[in-house]
């Protein structure tokens, strides 16, 4: 490979000394080899684009990657001369040094691929746009002749799948995983490419279609179909018929148009079909079952929509764009292929960090800035930072993602409520379901917490949210503390916006996020005298030291307080919350955060539910005044410390206590059993809880006892035979359980037991005869095997085995 030619450009040089170094380090160098051989084939590509581009703008832009050619020789001589002959650490890490170095090498080489791909492309489309323009006059041309020699106008079909846009990012993976799920999986014959509005669904699907691979398979039978909000089978099928150069037939009834179908299906069955019905919206599943019934073979049918349409397969869902490929693509959207500044690099990546990676507000903010000053950019930048919405300066951004919206505002107004609530916690930060659960609970009387898990299925059913599940083995039984609900930062700030609308003190939830002590500038001055949200949430971070003004929000049920710093005290203005029935504090901070003014809660005659996250539980011990009220409390990755009875004594007609990842909980105090109204009691993930009071057995109105993943757990109380109400018992992942009370068979009422991974659990008491009660089992092989001897004797009990899970990836899912 030769670059040497007259007329030496600005690539030219330093990359031919780049390509002979690694060259020759490839061959000699076996340390690196692997990396080289990467590096190699990255050059390889870019040759003729570098030759390209040189003879239309040679220095333009590409001056920072000449240097970084230069320095990458440079890197490749010295590791050609790194030779690792004895393991010493200094040896070892010089040769991880370079290897990272190699990779960072590669990744500058692969973006200036992007960068002279964009720029041909750019020249290419400029080019067309010039033929088009000449194409549109002689077509006026040609229609005045028509004219004046009364020619009948030829009517021309339009292609049948419209070309992608000439600039794409990122699509490469997803167009490859397409590929493999439609065209290599013979059992799919539909996919749903799913994700939010200006996400690139219609884009990677025309690209789909003009991939060369899919052309060779389907040929000349590929139609691609827009079906938007209103779809019509009867449109659909006129379209496809003239976009194959066919006279439509005409269509007098639902029957004649499937018949149609059938028809058209047949006569284009000489080679494989493809059909993209793009743009679907809720509401569509008969066409889509319309399409999906039709008996024949070898044919593919690919949906865009925002919804999911999960009867119909598992859906594609389109991902978020790097920040490398956001880069890339806001480059070429501002044009900024010759402005190498820092200022213009600083400026770009806020602003990429604001579009959260969501291609059609990275083009129309980079539309929108280019050819701008500086300081339009700056003052951009400056406006988001002071907590303008980028939704505010797009209106075009905005009308798209509202779209998914006003669609729900028909068909399901709670789903549209439900998603506007998710606006309450910060971005960034995944939402705990359980949180949801009590707000919903509270809100729109959502009393059964599978009815708050319904509609954020619908929510991710819509690429509206994401519902995340931790541990996937885990059996579905009504708790969900590891389930979680991430959203795309673009969405949350929707959320936000929409909830903005209208009047300060009219508005339905009121959510304020403050920078360091910056408040409000309506709650400095106190210019509403009363807001009637129901839902507040307030968002401060680690640098918030301020003192809270006085604020009236008397008809608040929901208050949600997210926050970063090691000490944080409650609003003083929540003690004349009179309606405030869910009250959620939320420390993302590193350490356990302790509070003050705890004791203002004493006031909240209507207080049913308390959620605390990563909190010191010892200083809210010693101020804490009686609850009489309070329902739920439920107690996540807390310090419990010193002082947890004080806190139990206040609580004398709880409901539920729920407790999870707290690590430092040894044993509960006695005065546990003295909650006589408690229903539902469940602690998870305790490590160190190694014992239970003797006296759990006077909690006599106890549904649910759930230990889950104690791991220290030695045993249960016998007191626990006298739960005659139980109806769930979990002792699951509780490893050092080596046996069951020798009465357990007195706890008449017992439903459900799950004992899965108990390994050391060896036999079971033969009172296990006496639960008469008892329908499920959840276990593993081995427990199963213990069960199995008293089967002929439980014989309305269903065995039901949990597969040990080996994968261990949900550990980097846990709460940090």
């Amino acid at each position: 490979m030769s670059l040497a030619s007259p007329g030496i450009g600005a690539l030219r040089t330093p990359f031919q000394t780049l390509f002979d170094a690694v060259k020759a380090a490839h061959q000699e160098n076996k340390m690196f080899r692997r990396r080289l051989r990467v590096i190699k084939s990255t050059l390889d590509s870019l040759q003729p684009l570098i030759v390209d581009i040189e003879k239309s703008s040679p220095e333009e832009g590409l001056q920072n990657f000449a240097l970084q050619m230069e320095e990458g020789a440079n890197l490749v001589h010295k590791c050609s001369k790194n030779r690792l002959q004895r393991c010493s650490k200094v040896a070892v890490w010089r040769t991880y040094k370079y290897a990272k170095k190699l990779r960072q090498l590669d990744k500058s080489l692969r973006r200036l691929f992007d960068v002279l791909k964009l720029q041909g492309t750019r020249d290419a489309r400029e080019t067309l746009a010039s033929l088009r323009i000449i194409e549109k006059v002689l077509s006026r041309v040609e229609e005045s002749l028509k004219m004046k020699t009364n020619q009948p106008e030829i009517v021309t079909c339009s292609p049948r799948v419209p070309e992608a846009p000439s600039v794409t990012v990122g699509l490469d993976v997803p167009l490859k995983e397409l590929k493999m799920k439609l065209l290599k999986d013979e059992k799919v014959s539909m996919l749903v490419l799913t994700a939010a509005g200006g996400c690139g669904k219609t884009t990677l699907a025309k690209k789909f279609c003009q991939d060369q691979e899919v052309k060779d398979t389907f040929k000349n039978n590929i139609f691609f179909v827009n079906v938007s909000k209103k779809p019509s089978l009867d449109l659909i099928v006129h379209e496809l018929y003239q976009q194959k150069g066919s006279e439509p037939p005409a269509f007098q009834n639902e029957v004649m148009v499937a018949n149609c179908l059938q028809q058209f299906l047949k006569e284009s069955r000489q080679n494989p079909l493809l059909f993209v019905l793009d743009d679907v919206w809720s509401g569509s599943e008969s066409l889509l079952e319309k399409f999906d019934q039709l008996k024949f073979s070898n044919y593919k049918i690919l949906v865009t929509s925002r919804f999911a349409f999960p009867r119909f397969g598992s859906p594609y869902r389109l991902a978020s764009l790097s920040d490398e490929d956001a880069m890339v693509l806001f480059h070429y959207s501002a044009s900024l292929e010759d402005k190498n500044s820092y200022t213009y690099e600083d400026l770009s990546r806020k602003i990429i960090k604001r579009c959260k990676g969501c291609p059609l507000a990275i083009a129309l903010v980079g539309r929108s800035l280019r050819g701008q000053p500086i300081e339009i950019w700056h003052k951009r930048v400056v406006e988001w930072c002071k907590g303008s919405s980028i939704l505010d300066s797009d209106k075009e951004l905005l009308a798209c993602l509202q779209s998914s919206l006003d669609a729900l505002d028909k068909e399901k107004p709670i789903i549209k409520e439900c998603f506007l609530d998710l606006g309450s916690f910060p971005e960034d930060q995944r939402i705990a379901v359980a949180a949801l659960i009590d707000m919903w609970a509270e809100l729109y009387g959502l009393d059964e917490e599978i009815l708050t898990i319904a509609n954020l299925h619908e929510l991710t059913a819509r690429s509206l949210a994401n519902l995340v599940v931790t541990r996937h083995e885990r059996e579905a039984d009504g708790y969900y503390t590891e389930h979680f609900v991430t959203q795309h930062d673009m969405l949350r700030e929707l959320a936000i916006h929409q909830a903005s609308q209208g009047p300060l003190e009219h508005r339905e939830r009121l959510f304020i996020n403050i920078c360091g002590d910056k408040l409000p500038k309506w709650l400095i001055e106190q210019k509403c005298e009363a807001i009637k949200a129901r839902l507040l949430s307030i968002s401060t971070d680690g640098a918030f030291s301020a003192k809270w003004p006085n604020m009236q929000v008397p008809e608040a049920e929901v208050l949600v307080l997210n926050f970063q710093t090691k000490n944080y005290a409650l609003p003083e203005f929540m003690e004349k919350m009179d309606k405030l029935k869910v009250l959620i504090l939320k420390n993302d901070g590193l350490l356990p955060a302790e509070l003050d003014n705890f004791e203002l809660l004493g006031s909240l005659s209507n207080l049913k539910r308390i959620r605390l996250e990563h909190i010191s539980i010892p200083r809210i011990s010693k101020v804490l005044k009686q609850l009489k009220s309070l329902q739920k409390i439920s107690f996540f990755m807390c310090d419990i410390g010193q002082g947890f009875g004080q806190i139990l004594d206040a609580l004398p007609n709880l409901v539920e206590l729920n407790m999870d990842y707290c690590h430092d909980l040894v044993q509960f105090p006695d005065n546990l059993c003295d909650l006589v109204h408690l229903k539902k009691l469940s602690i998870t993930n305790c490590h160190k809880l190694s014992a239970l009071p003797a006296d759990v057995g006077k909690l006599v109105n106890l549904e649910v006892l759930r230990l889950r993943s104690c791991a220290e757990l030695l045993k249960l109380p016998g007191s626990i035979r006298n739960l005659k109400v139980l109806k769930f018992l979990d002792i699951s992942d509780c490893f050092s359980i080596k046996e069951l009370p020798e009465d357990i068979g007195a706890m008449c009422s017992v439903e459900k037991i799950n004992v899965s991974q108990c390994s050391r659990l060896k036999e079971l008491p033969a009172s296990v005869m006496d639960l008469e009660q008892l329908n499920e089992v959840i276990c593993d092989e081995e427990t199963k095997t213990l069960w199995e001897p008293f089967l002929p004797f439980l014989t309305n009990v269903h065995i039901k085995v949990i597969k040990e899970d080996i994968n261990l990836n949900w550990l980097n899912k846990l709460p940090t």
